[in-house]
């Protein structure tokens, strides 16, 4: 009797055929070694080679669809042609930006990208470095309107930002109506202010998803390279401002640096009254959004995360930010 092989929901594949795959498909010569660096949204592999390290991606088979992964490297490739300071996807030796990858629990996808020279500005994020962010996502933007995608991407309507990541939420709070009263209180709230912006120019750009510090790199020379792109999509600019904005307050970001990430920006692309208006409920969809890929991520990976203490720190997160004083935190 043949026996069935175990249904699997998220591998980890072995370091060492990473590095025959990159050596098969990839003119990068020799490498040194390949070690499996970080599990985010995606596999990290570091790959070491005489002439620099590398990044190898791996995505997950349950988080993000082929057509998602295409729409991000075309875009970056993309951005790439504009000379943007972004980590682009090195073509495979036949000239692809992707590798089809047949793990055991389905379809995943690989892609090289160059190491991102310098480092993430840990602990010490300054105004210099937040005024050359907010310039370059504002860069960023205004390029897009030229990119013109073969794949499909799901853009960030409010449908996908509030709606569904609401329906994500709240099985686990069936228990505590009282705070699910809260959210859906706070939703109706943030989608009756957001619901008249437009999608269309020059409102409606495509979206890093993720901008912050912590996927950005600075050289000493303040010299800046983006990454980790696995959100992004159209929608609206002000979202990413507002993205920006709330990593920031969770982290404690100060007000300045914040607020000069916002005049970089506008330097490049100014917003209008009404955009800026809109900063406090796009901060608020952004918690609910970034609340409901934790809880994704935490099923598969690590479902223990989700006890009492991990849904009163979201929720103590949310009601600052929707509080009057919001911008004082």
């Amino acid at each position: 009797m043949s026996q069935k092989v175990f249904p699997v929901v998220y591998s980890t594949l072995a370091s060492g055929a990473i590095a025959s795959l990159v050596l098969d498909n990839y003119a990068l010569g020799e490498i040194a070694s390949c070690e499996f660096w970080h599990r985010g949204l995606c596999d990290i592999y570091i790959i070491q080679t005489p002439v620099g390290p590398y990044i190898f991606r791996v995505s997950h088979h349950h988080w993000r669809s082929r057509s998602d992964i295409v729409f991000e490297l075309e875009l970056l490739d993309f951005w790439r042609q504009q000379q943007l300071p972004v980590a682009y996807p090195i073509p495979t030796q036949d000239r692809q930006l992707w590798l089809e990858i047949d793990a055991p629990e389905g379809k995943r996808y690989g892609t090289l990208f160059p190491y991102a020279p310098g480092e993430i500005a840990i602990g010490d994020f300054n105004a210099t470095q937040s005024l050359l962010l907010g310039k370059t996502l504002a860069q960023l933007h205004e390029t897009s309107r030229k990119f013109q995608p073969t794949a499909h991407r799901q853009p960030l309507t409010l449908e996908y930002l509030l709606d569904a990541s609401f329906e994500k939420i709240k099985p686990f709070l069936k228990h505590r109506p009282n705070d699910l009263a809260y959210l859906q209180k706070i939703l109706a709230q943030s989608r009756e202010k957001i619901d008249n912006l437009p999608q269309s120019e020059p409102f409606w750009v495509v979206c890093w998803g993720d901008p912050h510090s912590g996927n950005t790199h600075f050289t000493a020379d303040h010299q800046i390279t983006l990454f980790d792109f696995d959100q992004c999509g159209y929608g609206w600019r002000m979202f990413d401002v507002a993205k920006f904005w709330h990593v920031s307050m969770r982290t404690g970001i100060s007000r300045k640096v914040r607020d000069t990430f916002l005049e970089g920006y506008q330097a490049i692309a100014p917003l209008t009254e009404k955009e800026l208006a809109l900063l406090q409920p796009l901060t608020q969809a952004a918690h609910f959004w970034s609340w409901s890929i934790s809880i994704h991520s935490a099923i598969v990976h690590n479902w223990c995360l989700l006890d009492d203490s991990y849904f009163n720190r979201r929720l103590e997160q949310l009601k600052r930010i929707s509080s009057v004083d919001w911008q004082l935190f």
